[in-house]
């Protein structure tokens, strides 16, 4: 019997150099695709699915992430004071009740697979938990998380969401080994390998970003075993876990846009522009009038 996924990791400690020199005094979970930071779409995403508690890994020069999830008492007075009932209520409806968001400290850049064991406190033994990479952006209904949750409720176990790439692409991602395949397009995974080389890929379906993990893991974690790139990888531990636990993989239903490259934050912002209900003719009016 799986519990109920409650709490969900956040990691925004990044230092975002692939955005430099945007990124300099604001952080990269901060730019906006249209009119709300990143790092809010991961939030909501992660409400949406029933989420509970949102615990944010931060770093140095993030304290930005940590007062737009809170009251802004001058603006608020001053909105209300205008008149300007509708941006004032969009506010506090975007925030979360007290007790709802927590935040601990990376104080070293040791990889994702660190960030994640620095919230080991904040996870019970035996707690399943969610980690969300809020560069990418996921559009779907129900939302990627969502589809996730649906899956370790009927299942259990360790739960990740995948995306199918061209062959050509396997070897820029992680990608995992197919097992039984179950009625609901789900899958279990019986291995992983990070980019693999090229024409030697076990499938075509890449980690997208989005976990459902055991609390386990976080021992494993804590072996601080360092790998690719010299850190502490996530996907090290999950294959240890592996041998232990089931996994189960998730084809994403929706689009994903990885707002970690400049490319996929520009494709963000225009695709999501043009889904906009106030935006979106205008939008596609302007960039009709750039054709040549």
């Amino acid at each position: 019997m799986s519990h109920k996924v409650r709490k969900a990791v956040i990691p925004v400690a990044g230092l975002g150099t692939r955005f430099l020199p945007a990124t300099k005094a604001v952080p990269k979970e901060m730019l906006t695709v249209v009119d709300k930071p990143v790092v809010q779409y991961a939030v909501e995403e992660a409400q949406a699915a029933g989420i509970e508690h949102i615990i944010f890994v931060t770093g140095r020069n993030k304290n930005v992430i940590e007062d737009h999830f809170d009251h802004q008492f001058e603006l608020e007075h001053t909105l209300e004071q205008r008149g300007k009932d509708e941006p004032l209520a969009m506010l506090r409806a975007d925030l979360p009740q007290a007790g709802q968001i927590s935040y601990t400290r990376q104080q070293q850049a040791l990889g994702l697979g660190h960030a994640v064991w620095c919230a080991r406190e904040m996870i019970s033994a035996g707690e399943p938990f969610a980690v969300l990479l809020p560069d990418m952006v996921m559009t779907g209904d129900p939302g990627c998380l969502s589809q996730m949750v649906e899956v370790h409720g009927d299942r259990g176990g360790n739960v990740v969401s995948v995306e199918s790439c061209d062959p050509d692409q396997a070897h820029k991602y992680g990608i995992v080994s197919m097992g039984e395949t179950f009625d609901d397009g789900s899958f279990s995974i019986t291995g992983m390998v990070e980019k693999p080389e090229p024409g030697t890929a076990p499938s075509t379906y890449f980690l997208n970003g989005r976990y459902i993990l055991d609390a386990s893991i976080m021992g494993l974690l804590g072996r601080h075993e360092k790998g690719a790139g010299g850190e502490i990888q996530l996907t090290d531990s999950m294959l240890a876990l592996m041998d232990a636990q089931p996994f189960y993989g998730v084809p994403f239903n929706g689009r994903t846009y990885d707002c970690g490259s400049k490319l996929g934050f520009l494709s963000a912002n225009i695709a999501l522009g043009l889904a906009h209900d106030e935006l979106g003719a205008d939008l596609r009016t302007f960039i009709k009038s750039l054709d040549p």
